[in-house]
């Protein structure tokens, strides 16, 4: 006993001083486990083996399907457009949309995806973006209250039930808590939270990288994009772009083509070996001359260039721009564009250049190219990402900040949305174990595209799984020595006698404290089996205990180094430790008196 309290004293210590990594110390405990005999070798790897790291991983991955299909950037595109300039409306929408998407993925995977929405909107309505950080993240936070999976602390508090052969928390368990205290921090945070962070008026406007837009109009070729629909006459149909030499025989550039498809139209780069066809709507780059004559040459109809954010935003996603400048010792130097067949090389067009702060954008094909010449690129996003691999030849200069905003599985969005909600009915109606159908839908996103194999060991948080896998085994040390029994007859001495309901509360605020210094996986993890025994030992549902601990857990709102979340919004926020405790203890108190209220109607 001694022993382990020695190892779990020495564990909060590195933690709370930060003096060593979180899962650095998960390993130092699983090895002192080892070495002092407490455990045998079996006992404390147990953690890599058990369900609940499993879930993590895999709820890692499914996070990222959400965003790499377009799922939260579409709502988040419902902020935006549909928060127009009114403060609280714009609050309201926040934090109810990023607490729904929240309630399926990582929160602060949630958190990051809306903090650059939150601060376009802000300064689209002139408001001071402080009063609106912190209680998106709050929402982030509370969207772990909302479903088993949303967080891992319930996943624990579950498994802790589990171990001790209780009957188990559902998906929706949380629902009700998560609702309520969803609400009643909303109504907070709307009537008296944002006035204690900052004042309404507006900050500076922020240093943004250009966006596409912008870049283009900085080259000056804004007015000359052209829209050409071709006609079922035209002699372009069953014409590859390669055969048309469009750029040397008609001194223009095909940026994209927008074919025609069932589900309506698709928006394809334009490759060498796309074929034209009727009906096709051709985005041209040039002069208005050439562009003229090209029309009449091929009996083209020009249409209006389209207005609508919406479709640009559409057209953006698939074709991209960017800045590339020639290095000293390039082998382009001297030649020209035409000389080094950069469309067949490169899969990428130059539509500009610009050289010692001059733009040169016609009969740039037989310009010769000097060093430190900055070219502006275009084609899809794969291939100006590829420009990466040329470093020899030129540097990437500069992205647009619409690159942040691509959605590379768009269409797949639909099947990621049924795969998600089946997995949904199978752990609400308990067909297998919640491990399978989370390990199941994992797989079936990845099989069906809905995320990039290669990209699912960058998702996971490698050292969020190795600090739950290496604490978990110390849970069972403290079972195994007595540390929790301990524990437990301790607090039963001082409040065996309560009622349940300050017991309750008494659980819902140790919790609280603990989760100041620890990260909440660590916290759920003691916490958890101690709550359940007094439960146990006192006529109280444990159920009841587990869920206060699993609430407590997420109700991390007082400190920024209580959560992730907290963390990410402080720099873009501009916040101190004074701005989260304002709001953090009034956001913690009802928390608690919303969570003791509820498990009293449900579970007592």
């Amino acid at each position: 006993m001694l022993i382990t309290l020695c190892i779990l004293a020495m564990a909060v210590l590195l933690m709370v001083t930060n003096r060593v990594r979180g899962d650095l110390v998960a390993m130092l405990v699983v090895l002192g486990l080892v070495l002092s005999g407490v455990l045998d070798v079996n006992e404390s790897l147990s953690g890599f083996s058990n369900p609940v790291v499993i879930i993590i991983a895999c709820m890692f991955i499914i996070s990222e399907a959400v965003v790499h299909t377009g799922i939260a950037q579409r709502l988040g595109e419902t902020v935006l457009v549909h928060g127009g300039h009114s403060e609280t409306k714009m609050l309201i929408m926040l934090m109810a949309t990023s607490c729904l998407l929240g309630s399926f993925m990582s929160s602060t995977a949630t958190a990051a995806i809306f903090i650059p929405i939150t601060l376009a909107v802000a300064e689209k309505a002139e408001i001071n973006h402080k009063r609106l950080l912190i209680p998106l993240a709050a929402a982030s936070l509370i969207s772990g209250m909302m479903t088993l999976v949303a967080t891992t602390p319930n996943i624990v508090v579950n498994n802790a039930l589990r171990r001790e052969n209780l009957e188990t928390l559902t998906f929706f368990s949380f629902t009700p808590f998560g609702m309520v205290i969803l609400m009643l921090g909303i109504g907070f945070m709307a009537a008296i939270g944002r006035h204690l962070l900052a004042p309404r008026t507006a900050t500076a406007k922020r240093k943004q990288q250009r966006s596409i837009e912008e870049l283009i109009d900085r080259y000056g070729i804004n007015h000359r994009f052209a829209l050409l629909c071709i006609s079922p006459d035209s002699e372009l149909i069953d014409r590859s772009v390669a055969r048309m030499q469009l750029g040397a025989r008609h001194h223009i550039h095909l940026i994209a083509l927008q074919t025609g498809t069932d589900s309506g139209r698709s928006i394809l780069p334009a490759r060498p070996d796309s074929v034209f066809q009727a009906g096709d709507r051709l985005v041209i780059l040039g002069e208005p001359d050439p562009i003229n004559r090209f029309i009449a040459a091929f009996s083209l109809e020009k249409m209006a260039l389209p207005t609508d954010p919406i479709l640009k935003k559409r057209f953006f996603q698939v074709i991209g721009i960017g800045e590339v400048m020639l290095t000293p010792d390039s082998d382009l130097i001297g030649k020209s564009i035409r000389q080094i067949r950069f469309h067949t090389q490169f899969h990428s067009q130059v539509l500009a250049i610009r050289r010692k702060g001059k733009t040169i954008t016609v009969d740039i094909a037989d310009e010769p190219l000097r060093f430190g010449d900055v070219l502006l690129m275009c084609g899809a996003w794969e291939d100006i990402l590829r420009l990466r691999q040329h470093r020899d030849q030129y540097i990437l200069l500069n992205l647009p900040q619409d690159y942040h905003e691509v959605v590379p599985g768009l269409d797949r969005a639909p099947l990621a949305l049924g795969l998600l909600a089946v997995m949904i009915g199978l752990l609400v109606v308990d067909l297998v174990p919640t491990v399978t159908a989370i390990l199941g839908t994992t797989v079936a996103l990845i099989l069906t595209g809905c995320v990039r194999p290669n990209s699912c060991y960058k998702v996971i948080d490698w050292p969020t799984i190795l600090l739950l896998a290496g604490i978990l085994p110390l849970a069972t040390a403290l079972e195994k020595t007595g540390v929790t029994a301990q524990m437990t007859q301790g607090v039963l001495a001082l409040f065996g006698n309560s009622s349940p309901l300050l017991v309750l509360a008494m659980l819902f605020a140790i919790t609280v404290v603990i989760g100041l210094f620890l990260s909440n996986s660590p916290t759920a993890v003691l916490a958890a089996p101690m709550a359940i025994d007094i439960g146990q030992a006192m006529g109280i549902s444990p159920q009841a205990c587990a869920m206060t601990v699993a609430i407590a857990c997420s109700a991390a709102f007082i400190s920024p180094l209580g959560s992730p979340v907290n963390m990410i919004v402080r720099e873009p926020g501009g916040y101190g430790f004074a701005d989260y405790a304002k709001v953090g203890v009034p956001l913690v108190a009802i928390s608690m008196a919303a969570t003791v209220l509820l498990t009293w109607l449900i579970y007592l």
